[in-house]
């Protein structure tokens, strides 16, 4: 396996990249909420002995690729503060990670605003704000009522992205925006999972928003069905690990807004914020500021396609970042 390339210098790479093919793009780039694109490299974590007599702060996740690394990043952000962290990663669906929030097993773990207000607290996917902050003041104001706090929303986002090869896209002139895509090749297959064909926030938005009137083909296979040229796009997600290979996928802008935000907050009970304090939440938010779109994908990149660890990419990542030494 080859040795990575450190985080900041790849990451500005991928950017410089991504920023050449698609323009200044601030969706794509994670410019939302205030965040920048990289970490200050001189901020460094600042450890404070006494938080190791506050008690244990149980993290968890759900169970894929990017929760992995996130509750690793927020586990381990958190150590470095000095507090001492027990990890319940892997507990499955949103379901079972919010029921295990409120009845105290665990006392934070990273969920996606939209995922939040739809399952649950009962918000029709078509009602959900289209705006980031808004969608997360929602999910603040709902889960307030709950005794949990969320903090600020990541700049980055894991939403639905219509992806192409770069083949694809080469033909189709390039295109940036789902709109340009389909005004200049309008005839383009899409597959996507079974559920899709009836979803708002899928094919049904697709054909109500943007007018699509190609081939639906049923498929759990993404990238697959790309290599394959079982379809000519595909319902991906917008911080997917093979976004990161900007040589091979394209990623088109949603620019009519038909996918709702899925930004990530970290949801806190009370009682635990009580304990982290306000140094504490600085620096779980220090340490999101660098979480834009491509940093994301490339963290994915990493444990799902060279196979990394999750612990050792969020480890990487803080130092890479300059928050630990």
């Amino acid at each position: 396996m080859r040795r990575s390339t450190p985080f900041i210098a790849l990451l500005a790479l991928l950017t410089a990249l991504l920023l050449a093919a698609c323009g200044d793009d601030a969706e794509e780039t994670g410019g939302g909420g205030g965040a920048a694109a990289e970490p200050a490299a001189e901020k460094q974590i600042q450890s404070d002995p006494a938080n190791a007599d506050k008690g244990t702060i149980t993290i968890g996740s759900k169970n894929f690729t990017e929760q992995y690394i996130l509750g690793e990043i927020y586990a381990q952000t958190l150590e470095a503060a000095g507090f001492t962290v027990q990890k319940r990663l892997n507990l499955g669906s949103e379901q079972i990670a919010y029921k295990a929030l409120k009845g105290g097993q665990i006392d934070a773990y990273p969920e996606y605003t939209g995922t939040a207000l739809t399952s649950f607290f009962d918000v029709k996917t078509a009602d959900v704000p289209k705006d980031p902050d808004a969608a997360y003041e929602q999910v603040k104001a709902e889960y307030a009522r709950e005794d949990i706090t969320a903090l600020k929303r990541t700049p980055f986002e894991n939403t639905f992205r219509i992806s192409s090869t770069v083949e694809t896209a080469e033909k189709a002139g390039n295109p940036k925006t789902l709109s340009e895509l389909f005004a200049k090749a309008p005839d383009l297959s899409v597959s996507g999972f079974p559920e899709c064909r009836q979803r708002t926030d899928c094919l049904l938005g697709l054909k109500e928003t943007y007018g699509y009137k190609g081939k639906f083909v049923s498929s759990e296979g993404k990238f697959n069905d790309l290599d394959k040229g079982t379809s000519d796009l595909t319902f991906a997600f917008s911080t997917d690990a093979q976004l990161a290979l900007t040589d091979k996928y394209v990623g088109y802008q949603d620019d009519k807004k038909l996918f709702p935000p899925y930004n990530i907050s970290f949801g806190v009970r009370n009682d635990a914020i009580q304990k982290i304090g306000p140094k504490g939440q600085e620096a779980i938010l220090m340490v999101q500021d660098g979480l834009s779109e491509v940093a994301m994908r490339e963290l994915n990149r990493r444990v799902e396609l060279e196979k990394q660890k999750p612990e050792e990419v969020a480890a990487a990542y803080l130092k890479e970042s300059g928050f630990v030494k």
